[in-house]
Formats: structure tokens, C-alpha cells, sequence
């Protein structure tokens, strides 16, 4: 292949502005690296935010965090990887494992350094994990990003065991990946969107309890109601400021709230006092480590788990993509395939 296709930003950075470009193609790999030949990327709030200009970046920059695909070289010393293996990509290269260190959240892929909407990349072995058994290449770029907060919101952070209570809201990736691992794990499950439609459709991924928060406001009342009372074990917050209220009187005392969005505002008051008196935990997460994702992929390949997958658009309608994502419409993960 004598050049790649790729997705650069634009200046301003908006969708209207999103357009391909021919780049060169990646050289051979060196010591400890491998070449993939990208198959698919899937959208999260921080791609829109990074296409849209609320995450600056340089016109040149190729957006996109999730990649996923095959194999295609492999540099002197690696030994995990083989050529034709099915990768997927990590959100964090320098978070391996545990806590994560003073540097684990900078080169990040399609902000602070280009990402995978592109059709080749050279990059360390350690920055891509194995796919799951069986998974297209579609549904393993899913997992990067959201799949993986989902995962660590639920079992990293939380505690999050057979009899336990989740609330989840809506239903975008995060979410619905949060009500399969819940569901494998023996939870039972409270779900909040503003369609009954989209409810009727989490009742029949196994969401035990349905709240519609536009005819019911007071829905973090309501989730402790159906609970008898005590509250919820772990809310995966997708909202921010606009939810976190609602989301601390469905918790029981000393409950988790997982703070994985903003979608509902970046910042607003903060009831401390029913947090001290309640003993809430709210934890900031973001993504998590790359051995937090080989612990999810080994649990998806154990519960036969497969993600769902709303829609997919090629990678020159990357705009389009995310004009749908920005329509609410979706109901899961949107796929570019590239």
C-alpha cells in the first residue's frame, strides 16, 4: 500500500469540517511494535468533544480513540502478537495497570495524539490488547472507551456482586454495557431514559425495573422506592451536575455513585451535606487500565456478552456518524467502518 486514508480535524474543528486526507503509509515496525491494519473505530462523548472544538486540538489532528483491527507486522521482540491476530486498541498506552500513575492520562489516541480514524498505524504492542474470541472487528472497537468505564465503574470501583442494585441512565454505550455486565454479574438492574420505546427495549436485555425521568422528575426517589427504600448499591452517572442530585437519593447509604459523564453539565451545586450524612462515594472515572481490559474481555468471553451495535457509517461519513450521536437517536455503540 503506497498511502492510507485518514480523518484529519479541520480548522475550526466542527463535523462540517471533518474531511479526508491521503497520508503516507506507516514504515515497517521497530523493536517491541506492530503495524494493524484498522478495520473499525466507534463514537464516545469525548470523540464529539474533540471533532466539535470542545477539546482543542491542532487542525491536523486524526480523531478518533477506539481502533480496532488486525495484525499486519510485527517488530523485533514482541511475543504476544502474531500477524492476522485481532486487536483492540487501549484509551490509556501509559495506564497498565493498577492505580494510575501522574502520567497516565496524557497520549491519549485522537486527542492528545492522533487517533485510529485511519486505515493503518504503527504503534507499541502494549498500547492495543487481544480482541475477544469471536467478536468482528466492529464489536471489539466498542469495548475501548466504553466498554471498558462500563467495566470499571461496575467491578474496579464497585463492588458489584450477585443481589447487588444498579441504576443505570439512558441508553448510549456506557449504559448498556453497564446493564450486560450487571446482568452476568446476578445484579439486578433500574433503568432511566426519557422513551418508553428504549425502555421497552432495556426491559428486554434483562433491566428489571423501568423509570421514564420526563414523567417522573423525582426519579432517584423513585429507583430507592423500588428498592424498598434503601437505595441502590452503585448509580453509573452519565449526567454530571445536571443528574448528580437525583442520582445521590437513589443511593443507599454508603453507595457508589460512578461520575463517568458531563452530559448534563460540566459543573453545578453539590449537596454535601446529604453526601457526609448519607456516606456517598461519588468516584470520578475515566476509562481505565489495560489490564482492567484483558479482566473485561476475559468476563465478555465467559458470559458469551456481544455488544449492540445501533448503526454503522463508513469512515469518509464520519461527520454523519456523529450528527446521529448528537440526535440522541442512538441506542447503543455507532461503528465507523474503515
Amino acid at each position: 500500500m503506497s498511502g492510507i486514508r485518514a480523518i484529519n480535524l479541520g480548522a475550526p474543528a466542527s463535523l462540517d469540517n471533518l474531511h479526508v486526507v491521503a497520508l503516507p503509509a506507516p514504515g515497517a515496525p521497530g523493536p517491541g511494535e506492530i503495524r494493524v491494519r484498522l478495520r473499525a473505530s466507534s463514537l464516545n462523548f469525548h470523540d464529539f468533544a474533540v471533532v466539535t472544538g470542545m477539546i482543542p486540538a491542532p487542525a491536523t489532528r486524526i480523531p478518533m480513540s477506539d481502533g480496532a483491527g488486525e495484525v499486519v507486522a510485527v517488530g523485533d521482540g514482541v511475543r504476544d502478537y502474531i500477524v492476522g491476530d485481532a486487536v483492540v486498541s487501549v484509551f490509556f498506552p501509559l495506564w497498565p495497570d493498577g492505580t494510575p500513575p501522574p502520567h497516565a492520562f496524557v497520549n491519549v489516541p485522537g486527542d492528545s495524539i492522533d487517533g485510529y480514524a485511519r486505515e493503518e498505524v504503527v504503534a507499541p504492542a502494549a498500547w492495543f490488547t487481544r480482541a475477544p474470541k469471536g467478536f468482528s472487528h466492529a464489536e471489539a472497537a466498542t469495548l475501548t472507551c466504553a466498554g471498558l468505564t462500563a467495566w470499571r465503574a461496575l467491578f474496579v470501583d464497585g463492588v458489584t456482586k450477585p443481589g447487588s442494585t444498579v441504576l443505570i441512565q439512558g441508553t448510549g454505550g456506557v449504559s448498556i454495557f453497564a446493564l450486560q455486565f450487571a446482568k452476568a454479574a446476578g445484579a439486578r438492574v433500574i433503568a432511566t431514559s426519557s422513551s418508553d420505546e428504549k425502555l421497552e427495549r432495556l426491559h428486554a436485555m434483562g433491566a428489571d425495573e423501568l423509570i421514564n425521568y420526563r414523567q417522573t422528575p423525582a426519579w432517584g426517589a423513585k429507583a430507592a422506592e423500588l428498592t424498598g427504600g434503601r437505595g441502590v448499591d452503585t448509580v453509573v452517572e452519565i449526567g454530571g451536575a445536571g443528574t448528580l442530585e437525583q442520582s445521590m437519593a437513589a443511593a443507599r447509604i454508603g453507595g457508589h455513585i460512578a461520575l463517568i459523564g458531563v452530559l448534563a453539565g460540566f459543573a453545578g451545586p453539590v449537596n454535601t451535606g446529604v453526601l457526609m450524612t448519607r456516606n456517598l462515594r461519588v468516584q470520578g472515572l475515566t476509562v481505565g487500565a489495560r489490564a482492567d481490559q484483558l479482566a473485561m474481555i476475559a468476563g465478555i468471553e465467559a458470559n458469551g456478552i456481544k455488544p449492540v451495535i445501533d448503526r454503522h457509517f463508513p469512515l469518509d461519513q464520519l461527520g454523519d456518524a456523529f450528527r446521529h450521536q448528537a440526535s440522541g437517536a442512538h441506542f447503543g455503540k455507532i461503528v465507523v467502518d474503515i
